[in-house]
């Protein structure tokens, strides 16, 4: 399973939505404190791109360095439509500060937050993340393009997609005959899939033998999956 820095660089690093949350900072319009874009540098620092008369923007170059702190939440929700829909949450605290040393286009000033601790709770429970680990950990190779892969799946291959509770161990009986299946999350290791059963609602979690670092990879090891999940369906309809 990816660590904890790794989902939390990998949330850093998707379109989940996020806001930057500064003590003592009034704000007006929540939407002035969304970061329009952000960047993780080789060091492990984010870099915030802000409208330059943003709260965060004019609180940062008043203030000391170290002086300001804040903290970036994070959260991510899937892109499909399914119950309870939030998959996870992060939160990045630290100190902001101006980058007067990076490129940045005329109107928008660009925030750098040293990371002090983060932390997250998601599909695969809670963690702290200390800033070294963020700082070298690597974001999921499939994030770019999650969204968009899990959206095929769900509007092109539903069929396959149910087949999966094939492969669902029996539990006592329960977890049976779901009447839906949609693709919830994808990452290198494997896919998640929530069912909605009669009177539950469960998550099963579908391992590739390898891990998948790109588009060919995956198409293999997802062909390997649905062939699995048809051979264990048509087993127990034969039986």
């Amino acid at each position: 399973m990816p660590s904890a820095a790794e989902r939390t660089r990998t949330l850093v690093q998707s379109t989940a939505s996020a806001v930057l949350v500064v003590p003592g900072v009034h704000v007006e319009r929540p939407e002035s404190m969304i970061p329009l874009e952000r960047i993780v540098g080789t060091d492990g620092d984010l870099f915030l791109l802000f409208s330059a008369d943003s709260p965060a923007a004019r609180a940062a170059a008043h203030a000391e360095a170290d002086e300001l702190s804040a903290v970036l939440e994070i959260t991510d929700v899937a892109p499909v439509a399914v119950r309870a829909r939030i998959r996870g949450r992060a939160w990045i605290s630290g100190w902001l500060t101006v980058a007067r040393d990076l490129p940045t286009p005329a109107g928008r000033v660009r925030l750098r937050l040293e990371v002090g601790e983060a932390s997250l709770d998601d599909l695969w429970g809670t963690g702290q993340v200390e800033p070294d680990d963020f700082a070298t950990a690597e974001a999921d190779p499939l994030i770019a393009h999650e969204a968009e892969l899990l959206q095929h799946l769900a509007a092109g291959h539903a069929d396959q997609v149910a087949w999966l509770c094939a492969l669902v161990g029996d539990a006592g009986g329960t977890h049976r005959a779901p009447t839906g299946a949609v693709p919830l999350a994808l990452d290198r290791f494997g896919l998640r899939v929530r069912f909605t059963g009669a009177e539950d609602v469960f998550d099963a979690r579908f391992e590739f033998p390898e891990p998948v670092r790109g588009h060919q990879d995956l198409h293999r090891a997802m062909h390997a999956l649905f062939d699995a999940a048809e051979e264990a369906a048509l087993g127990r309809r034969d039986r």
